[in-house]
């Protein structure tokens, strides 16, 4: 069988997932990836004995997981339904073993963490997030009773944002204006389009819950303040299918990922990276991406090439200007990008910790969250305070640190680097003024004696080693006006056979995001290549000669959303 060729830029969650589905596909898939090891932005770092997740570190909706490692060789499976009734019924999640399904077990172990998060406040106070309503309802009973009300008005709002725009909608490639419009009253007419946080103050009255409903959407890259409401199913998708860990961190499932993709023929290279999209055409005429140039020169062809990296270097730095009509340097340019982080690993003796008040997921809120957030995204300012996320996984899997240490890291959100600010000098400050934080209010106690690793990343990271424009932490802003058809499209409109995957393109950032992407552009890589989403007696059809661009009706239709 003629084999068609496909390359991936980037190792990453999306491009390992896109990997796995386009092997299924039929493609002979080569992976091109910069640095030593694969995950991209959940690159692990390891030091002195401890493994530390550089990245995402929250795992929700396994059965995503599950279906990626389920895939066959040249089966092509894109057909199947998105989210099968089995797993819709919450209470399944504990009776049907989900968590870890068999096919995921095979690779890597995923369990439960609950609560989901403990949410502290600045006066000491702190929320547990389980997704239990008896313990939901009985702590915002103990801050505000008056909002008990308005979590049943909020509850029932995100179910309906949470059933429309993530069960139905949830695998809709915007690819061109008509798509949204159809769906655009539907949104409007449950309120998903306007500001999330304006739309949790109505629900609540209460600060400290206005804070524990809508701080999610900072895990990708969002301000509260702006993105649209829609982002209130993220309540909902945690509440239906919980967080999870993979034991050894995320980096673990990262390696099930590889094994997955090596055991169906496909290809990695690392120290590879790529600096340039090799395209043939005129700037008028018909542009084809037609394979890769190396940073040592070296040139790679393949009948698709598909970009895991950010979406400002894909089209700013890998493609020449001549063949980007659309995604030119202004439009590149004017696209907002997402905060970015500051990351502290560190590594402490656990000797008369014991009784350590801290969980798994820690949310540490500081004693401004409108002004902060503003200060962060609008004004790109270093603030006096600051909130954290703090992630201890020694706590669950003991193996992540040595015998009697743990493993932790603290991340801090950030202006990117639109701010101009010298993190050479501002990130050991920041770093010193976050440690000293945790020790001083109590989070671990006598924290810097019993420091035994330290190192931290700045914007400079993700911008230098990532090449991750101005430093961002998870690519395209999701903002109202970059959502949907208006966020960068997985199927290039200015170039044929030249494909997007990742935070920065549709759906967005998050680990489960990025695996929606990687099916929804293989997708629109079947479409365009002519490959039915039907098993013939478990093999899918060959890859035929690409349908023209220009007339993708001519292509069967691979499954419908």
């Amino acid at each position: 069988m003629n084999r068609k060729k496909a390359i991936i830029i980037g190792s990453g969650i999306g491009g390992l997932a896109l990997g796995i589905r386009l092997q299924s596909l039929g493609f002979d898939t080569t992976l091109f990836e910069k640095l030593d090891a694969p995950g991209g932005r959940a690159y692990v770092r390891k030091a002195d004995g401890f493994i530390f997740d550089m990245g995402p570190t929250v795992l929700t909706v396994p059965h995503f997981i599950e279906e990626l490692f389920s895939l066959q060789r040249d089966a092509a499976a894109l057909g199947e339904p998105d989210f099968p009734a089995e797993i819709m019924d919450p209470a399944d999640r504990i009776k049907s073993g989900i968590t870890s399904g068999p096919n995921t077990a095979k690779y890597v172990k995923i369990i439960p963490i609950l609560p989901f998060y403990r949410i502290y406040f600045d006066d000491g106070t702190y929320f547990d997030y389980d997704g239990d309503p008896e313990s939901t309802r009985r702590q915002i009973e103990a801050i505000e009773p008056d909002d008990l009300a308005g979590y049943d008005k909020f509850h029932d709002a995100a179910k309906a944002i949470f059933d429309r725009g993530f069960i139905e909608l949830g695998y809709t490639y915007f690819g061109d204006l008509f798509s949204m419009l159809k769906v655009a009253p539907d949104l409007v007419k449950l309120d998903a389009v306007r500001p999330l946080f304006s739309f949790v103050k109505d629900c609540f009255k209460s600060p400290k819950l206005q804070q524990v409903f809508s701080f999610e959407p900072l895990l990708v890259g969002g301000n509260p303040l702006k993105v649209p409401a829609i982002y209130a199913m993220i309540h909902f998708v945690e509440k239906t299918w919980g967080i999870h860990f993979a034991m050894g961190g995320t980096g673990e499932l990262v390696n099930g990922f590889v094994r997955k993709f090596e055991e169906l023929g496909g290809t990695i290279r690392y120290d590879s990276e790529v600096t340039k999209i090799d395209v043939e055409g005129s700037l008028f005429g018909k542009k084809i991406a037609k394979g890769i140039t190396l940073a040592d020169g070296t040139q790679h062809t393949a009948d698709l090439v598909v970009s895991n990296g950010d979406y400002a270097h894909t089209y700013s730095k890998l493609i020449e200007p001549q063949y980007r009509l659309i995604n030119q340097d202004l439009r590149v340019k004017l696209t907002k990008q997402s905060m970015s982080i500051l990351v502290i690993y560190f590594g402490f003796r656990a000797d008369g910790l014991e009784d350590l008040d801290l969980r798994h997921h820690n949310i540490i809120l500081g004693p401004r969250y409108e002004a902060l957030l503003t200060e962060i995204f609008d004004k790109k300012v270093l603030s006096k305070d600051f909130s954290q996320y703090l992630h201890v996984p020694s706590l669950t899997d003991p193996s992540m640190a040595p015998p009697g240490h743990h493993a932790a890291y603290t991340l801090v959100p950030v202006p990117n680097n639109a701010s101009g600010i010298d993190w050479d000098v501002e990130g050991p400050k920041l770093t010193d003024k976050v440690l000293t934080f945790l020790e001083e209010r109590g989070y671990i106690p006598e924290l810097k004696s019993r420091l035994v690793y330290q190192s931290h990343v700045t914007p400079d990271y993700f911008e230098g080693t990532l090449n991750s424009y101005l430093g961002n932490g998870f690519g395209v802003e999701p903002v109202l006006t970059q959502s949907a058809f208006f966020r960068p499209h997985n199927r290039s409109e200015d170039i044929s056979n030249l494909y997007l995957v990742g935070a920065s393109s549709q759906p967005g950032g998050g680990t489960p995001s990025v695996m929606m992407c990687a099916k929804m552009t293989a997708r629109e890589v079947a479409k365009n290549f002519g490959i039915s989403p039907e098993v013939v007696n478990g093999v899918a059809p060959a890859p035929s000669k690409p349908a023209p661009e220009t007339a993708p009706e001519t292509a069967p239709e691979v499954a419908k959303v």
